[in-house]
């Protein structure tokens, strides 16, 4: 044993001591300011290098900062400043001259290539990084870059080289009866020192410190301003350093789930610069040979996430068919509590859909997920990418000039399609000018590019060549559920029944129904998605498979895919609010049906038929991944009633379904924290592609949570 079970018990001062928060903003630009001038002073330098620079001094300028309850060392409260008006026009001059990408040009959302940094070290990413250099010594363009990026992790090392610092200054303290150590253990300090100390020298030789250089890069990843990076394939790439220290004794389950803890509740603390960040933490699944993956770290996983109790470390679970049913239930018992997570994720499905690009198999095995749901190679392609794409929208256009010569469903369709088709076409254009940089060389990113792979082997940007693979964008398709109902309704009352002509129908609609009761009410009796109803749920099977098909004509400006995904990340409330009444019986600004999931309410004979509707559309078509919500009771994941949930997910997944979350808080407890917050200030739940603390939500979004269908027993 490491500690006392005393010193691991740490979660919870954490959080106690994460309520103190620092004074000022969180203010990256500012610590770059240094590191740009200094590289102003020689010409000469190119601005890959003088990127670098910057990137240096804001590693190393804030200096170090640790929690009495720190296991895990680095923190961003010293990036937290009031500066002068000189500051900030230091700061805007040089934000102007060195602009940073952003998210539609490929900037963060991305999973780094943890394992390489795990298996050599940081000392041994700057052996890679001569070793290039010699390569490519007749190409100094590449052997710039190449600098660039071993500058950036130089001063990595000695980000960990001020933490050893400061853990000795604390240390003095505690023997000197300094106030400032007051509070501070000295077993945890010196547990802290010896890690920070021996990743300056080379690979990190235990769990501990293997988990210490990983949240120690993704703290630096926060620091440059970067949102929503993954954490990975966690219980994977930690796992030979965690199985090696069972074996000599040297760490127990709890003791790795107690650091697990310590670092995942460290997430919570970009709070500080307001809202939660969504760190998407990958387990289960199969190996890169496709054996099952699951192992006793995946446990401690599970368990820490539960422990700390919090947004921010967003878990996704990778389900085989082989995943043992131990695993699957201990993920139920998760759910159980409210977190709304893990996330499961089919793996059948989703390999199925990354091999329709053309990845390596192993590299397919090997996804994780970035951001909410985005399936991801991880370290191997640029930064993730996405936008809202709305099919209902381009239904709507045909009621603004509704032509009675339609003969039938048929042709009604074709007219759609075509719709459809110039749609795709424009977003495709607007997402690649969106994602157009004029000057890449004057946008590098040598740090991100240091983890990910064949970046230092080709002396290449993470976005300009050097990736294994290139980028990708997802477009996230709104409102299977509302396209669905209404195109089930034309058909019905329109073609079928002939209860409405077309014009009539645009004509309620324009109305917003208010002087069409009678049309709006066998609008809302038409055929429901969600109720295993084959006449309106072959239009979700048409929408998957048709939009898809659209996109994959199309490729991103290096040469990558447009990925579709069925997932709104709340998304579907602001589309609908822009959006006219509807052909299913919605009223004008009403939320869209959300994500994969049926329309809230609609989905009216049980959970089974639910997940019958739902698993009937083929999402290997969708690379990008599904969000589908279901809401169940809390007695629902008790002993006995959670087998037969377990067996219900297996047949969704054996079916096709590709993803399930799951929220477990009663439909009283939300109502009752709507209107007392104050009484429910750590109340979790799923929102979507996430979960947030229910109070922070706004009033809207409270709302679509508490509108989903809840289901009493299975």
């Amino acid at each position: 044993m490491l500690f006392s079970s005393q010193q691991i018990d740490t979660t919870a001062g954490l959080k106690a001591e994460f309520k103190n928060k620092p004074d000022g903003q969180f203010r990256p630009d500012i610590f770059r300011v240094s590191g740009y001038e200094k590289g102003a002073a020689d010409p000469a330098l190119s601005t890959t290098v003088r990127r670098a620079l910057a990137i240096r001094s804001l590693f190393t300028e804030p200096g170090a900062y640790i929690y009495k309850n720190d296991l895990i060392a680095g923190s961003i409260r010293p990036m937290f400043v009031v500066p002068d008006d000189a500051q900030n026009a230091a700061a805007a001059k040089y934000a102007a001259e060195f602009p940073e990408r952003w998210f539609a040009n490929n900037s963060d959302h991305y999973a780094p290539d943890y394992r390489t940094a795990v298996e050599t070290g940081i000392p041994g990413l700057l052996q890679k990084i001569n070793e290039s250099k010699q390569t490519h010594q007749n190409e100094p363009q590449k052997v710039d870059f190449l600098d660039s990026m071993a500058i950036t992790l130089e001063a990595l090392i000695e980000k960990f080289r001020q933490y050893a610092a400061k853990t000795d200054e604390l240390l003095r303290g505690l023997r000197n009866g300094d106030p400032a150590a007051e509070g501070y253990d000295k077993g945890r300090l010196e547990f802290i020192k010896a890690n920070c100390e021996a990743l300056t020298r080379g690979a990190p030789q235990t769990f501990a410190q293997g988990l210490q250089l990983v949240w120690m890069l993704h703290h630096c990843f926060v620091c440059e301003g970067r949102y929503a990076m993954a954490l990975g394939r966690i219980d994977q790439y930690l796992y030979p350093l965690f199985r090696a220290d069972l074996n000599r004794g040297q760490t127990t389950d709890t003791e790795a789930e107690a650091l697990l803890a310590n670092a995942f509740a460290k997430i919570c603390e970009t709070r500080f610069r307001g809202g939660d960040d969504v760190v998407n933490i990958c387990i289960g699944g199969v190996d890169t040979d496709g054996a099952l993956a699951v192992n006793e770290l995946s446990y401690c996983t599970l368990r820490a996430v539960r422990d700390v109790n919090m947004p921010g470390p967003n878990l996704s679970a990778r389900i085989a068919p082989g995943t043992p049913d131990a695993f699957l239930d201990e993920c139920l018992k998760v759910i159980g509590t409210g977190l709304g997570y893990p996330a499961l994720m089919n793996d059948a499905v989703n390999m199925a859909a990354l091999r329709r690009y053309g990845y390596a198999e192993e590299d397919v095995r090997n996804y994780c997920m970035v951001g909410c749901i985005e399936n991801f190679m991880q370290g191997q392609q640029p930064p993730w990418s996405d936008g809202r794409f709305d099919p209902i929208n381009y239904l709507e256009k045909l009621f603004l000039e509704p032509d009675d010569d339609i003969a039938d469903m048929a042709e009604f369709m074709k007219r759609y399609e075509k719709q459809l088709e110039k749609a795709v076409e424009d977003y495709v254009n607007a997402t690649r000018a969106a994602a157009f940089v004029p000057d890449p060389e004057n946008q590098t990113m040598p740090f991100m590019s240091c983890f990910c792979q064949d970046c230092i082997d080709r002396g290449l940007d993470i976005n300009m060549g050097g990736a294994k693979y290139p980028s990708v964008h997802g477009a996230a398709l709104m409102g299977v559920g509302t396209v669905s109902d209404s195109l089930a309704a034309i058909e019905k009352l329109v073609f079928e029944e002939k209860a409405v002509t077309l014009s009539e129908f645009a004509a309620a609609l324009k109305d917003n129904y208010e002087h069409y009761p009678e049309l709006r009410a066998k609008a809302l009796a038409a055929p429901k998605y969600g109720n295993n109803d084959p006449f309106v749920d072959k239009y979700a099977v048409w929408y998957t498979q048709y939009i898809s098909d659209l996109f994959r004509n199309y490729r991103t400006n290096d040469g990558g895919g447009y990925y579709t995904a069925m997932a709104a990340n709340i998304s579907n409330i602001y589309a609908g609010a822009g959006l006219g009444a509807t052909p299913d019986g919605r009223l004008a600004g009403r939320p869209l049906s959300d994500a994969a999931s049926p329309t809230y309410g609609c989905d009216t004979r049980g959970v089974t038929s639910t997940l019958l509707s739902v698993s009937k559309p083929d999402y290997s078509n969708c690379a990008c991944g599904t969000v589908v919500n279901q809401k169940f009771t809390p007695s629902a994941f008790v002993d006995g009633k959670r087998e037969k949930l377990l067996k219900l997910i297996r047949v969704y997944f054996e079916r096709g379904g590709q993803e399930i979350q799951i929220n477990s808080t009663s439909r009283e407890t939300l109502k009752d924290a709507m209107e007392h917050p104050e009484n429910y200030p750590s109340l979790v739940v799923r929102v979507s592609g996430f979960s947030a603390l229910y109070v922070t939500l706004a009033r809207e979004v409270q709302e679509d949570i508490l509108s989903r269908t809840q289901h009493e027993e299975l």
